[in-house]
């Protein structure tokens, strides 16, 4: 089956929304093709709360945040990882709370050119944290689970009270996510998505749009998002044994009921999957330090 997209989503830009008895949302006006409607900035808990993804530097939605938490004091300012829609607000936050932010570390380059979006390599942690890594506060337990893919140093942060997971942009409900090397990876991608299957959740809070909610529903969800990528790595051999080399004219056909703006994206992705079939010894090239314009064949005797 396809994926079962949740793509409804009830907002205003600014309002903080109760979307659980223990978390609000509020949601950043910057809307785009890998933004969907915003950033969705999550508060956990009530008097003293923890902040993840506090998102991009917009004064107004800076004020928007603090409107949201007047009276509070935020204990961590947790970030799943460092691009320009996620982390940039986390220091100014921190500081403005008098607390520390909590991240894994900062990753590498990305493409931007071919992404349209921008890696935040001014974000450090004040603390960096890994598996095992527990906050809590009044009422709220907080694991730090490390999910590499979309980038190496993406982490999810699963709420023990209501059995749900803060994915960041490792599962999106409106749309599959980007994996760029250098810093994405695919390999690592899949092992991570079969880590938060795994656990059964019963609700996946993405940073961009609505939860994916009930444990069928998100074992379903999950299972589909593997289903597809699987789907995307079979095309793609499909294309190499037909003797195509070139991953535009791949993306030209394998993404052509796709918004245009997002080939670029879809490009890298299918690099993606490329680095992790060569890695497997199923896919050559000559190139050393392969890219989206290298020349790429199928390995056809270990079909």
């Amino acid at each position: 089956m396809a994926i079962p997209y949740v793509r409804g989503i009830d907002f205003e830009y600014g309002r903080v929304d109760r979307v659980s008895p223990l978390v609000r949302r509020v949601i950043a006006n910057n809307p785009g093709p890998f933004t969907y409607i915003g950033t969705g900035v999550y508060i956990v808990g009530e008097g003293e709360v923890a902040v993840i993804d506090p998102g991009p530097m917009l004064p107004d939605h800076f004020e928007a945040l603090k409107t949201a938490l007047a009276g509070e004091r935020i204990t961590h300012v947790l970030v799943t990882h460092g691009h320009s829609d996620h982390s940039p607000l986390a220091a100014p936050l921190a500081e403005w709370a008098g607390c520390k932010t909590y991240s894994k570390h900062g990753g590498i380059h990305t493409a931007k050119d071919e992404l349209g979006s921008e890696d935040d390599l001014k974000f450090k942690p004040d603390v960096e944290v890994r598996d095992g890594t527990v906050f809590s506060g009044p009422g709220w337990t907080i694991d730090v689970i490390e999910t590499p893919g979309h980038t190496t140093n993406h982490l999810c942060f699963g709420l023990r009270e209501e059995n749900a997971c803060f994915s960041g942009d490792h599962i999106m409900g409106w749309s599959t996510t980007v994996v760029a090397p250098p810093d994405g990876n695919m390999g690592d991608y899949m092992r991570s998505l079969e880590k938060i299957r795994r656990a059964g959740f019963e609700t996946l809070w993405p940073t961009h749009g609505d939860a994916v909610r009930g444990k069928d529903f998100v074992e379903t969800f999950i299972t589909e998002y593997a289903n597809h990528r699987k789907a995307r790595e079979a095309s793609i051999v499909a294309e190499l044994r037909g003797g195509e080399t070139s991953i535009p004219a791949m993306v030209a056909r394998m993404y052509k009921d796709v918004d245009l703006r997002l080939h670029p994206a879809a490009a890298m992705s299918v690099l993606g999957h490329m680095l992790d079939l060569i890695e497997r010894g199923l896919v050559v090239t000559p190139d050393k330090a392969p890219t989206v314009r290298s020349k790429f064949e199928f390995v056809t005797q270990r079909a």
